[in-house]
């Protein structure tokens, strides 16, 4: 890994929220090409890390730092990480009644871009990731998931992320409550964004979008602390056995030494 290009990382990272600390010192390189998978069960810390590296002021990072491509972004405001490279697609992604879905990209596209750059090729841009998406026209003049099931939210979410290509994509738990069709067609659109300069971090419980999704590195997370990593058969193994026996694992190691 040493001889790859660092796009993401965090080192001794502490995240509180209301005052209760929820991660406790994680740390992690995401390189050039590399897709990482964070594992683990409810409340391990898992979307507070994802939310707090991307600058939800609910979450703050309390010690430790984060580089975006070498630049601390720890005093930037959320925009300005979007900006720079950093792209979080939510877990519960909100509505936001009276901005249209082509509104909103086009604003989202354009703030990336600049705001004397050109946008002449925005329909074509967008017409074509909604193609590849699977997502009907119509929604262009929808309200930004005002009334959309949860398969449309989140193609909605990997729409923005195609059109706005960051250097880095956190994807938190994007696979929940999708069923396995429109699981298929977010992990098509996931694995067309991806290439080797750009960087996934996928949060998930479950192996199915591992399945779609192939990762390089998969950590367990438990209680705030990544507990133990590996490659992508450590996802089958959570699978086939759960997250007790790594927490398990971790413990006697620790007694050993």
């Amino acid at each position: 890994m040493s001889d790859k290009k660092p796009l993401l990382s965090f080192n001794d990272v502490h995240v509180e929220v209301e005052g209760k600390e929820v991660v406790r010192g994680v740390t992690l390189t995401i390189n050039a090409g590399e897709t990482h998978a964070i594992m683990g069960p409810n409340g391990s810390g898992k979307s507070s890390l994802s939310q707090a590296l991307m600058g939800h002021p609910s979450y703050a990072i309390t010690r430790g730092e984060a580089f975006l491509k070498g630049e601390s972004i720890l005093d930037m405001d959320p925009d300005e990480r979007s900006r720079a490279g950093l792209f979080l697609a939510f877990q519960y992604p909100l509505a936001i009644p009276g901005v249209t879905v082509a509104n909103f990209m086009r604003s989202a596209l354009q703030s990336h871009r600049g705001k004397d750059a050109d946008m002449s090729d925005f329909r074509k841009l967008f017409k074509a990731e909604m193609n590849a998406l699977g997502i009907d026209h119509v929604f262009a003049t929808r309200y930004l998931n005002e009334g959309f099931s949860g398969g449309e939210k989140k193609r909605i979410e990997i729409l923005q992320m195609a059109m706005l290509q960051p250097s880095v994509a956190i994807l938190d738990e994007t696979d929940s409550g999708l069923d396995i069709d429109a699981l298929k067609t977010v992990a098509e659109g996931i694995n067309r964004f991806h290439n080797d300069n750009n960087g996934i971090l996928l949060v998930t419980h479950y192996q199915r979008l591992l399945n779609y999704v192939k990762p390089d590195y998969v950590h367990v997370m438990k209680a705030g602390h990544l507990v133990k990593s590996g490659g992508p058969e450590l996802a089958l193994e959570l699978e086939d056995r759960g997250y007790d026996w790594v927490v398990g694992e971790e413990e006697n190691q620790k007694v050993e030494v």
